[in-house]
């Protein structure tokens, strides 16, 4: 790796499969800019035609939530009820709720 190459930023790659619909995480490279990552994921990562869609998105701006802030950001669905419809009443009358 030239001097040069150790200064390019990292960038996360994500591929949607031809079976998929989503797309997954599957590494990361580095890049001088998002047309050389978006070209190089390709050849890196769908080289056996395997990729349908690539996101080349730059690491230092994925924003993650800490491991230790699981409980403020996800418990808090649990005491909202309302969201599971198990206690509403439907009348019979209505049909393909």
């Amino acid at each position: 790796m030239t001097d040069n190459a150790r200064d390019w930023p990292l960038w996360e790659v994500f591929v949607r499969s031809r079976q998929g619909l989503a797309h997954k995480h599957v590494g990361s490279l580095h890049a001088a800019d998002g047309e050389m990552a978006q070209q190089n994921a390709r050849d890196v990562y769908t080289r056996r035609r395997e990729g349908e869609s690539i996101w080349v998105v730059l690491s230092s701006e994925i924003v993650a939530s800490a491991p230790d802030d699981k409980g403020a950001l996800f418990d808090p669905a649990e005491d909202k009820v309302y969201r599971h419809p198990t206690f509403y009443h439907v009348p019979d009358e209505v049909e393909n709720l």
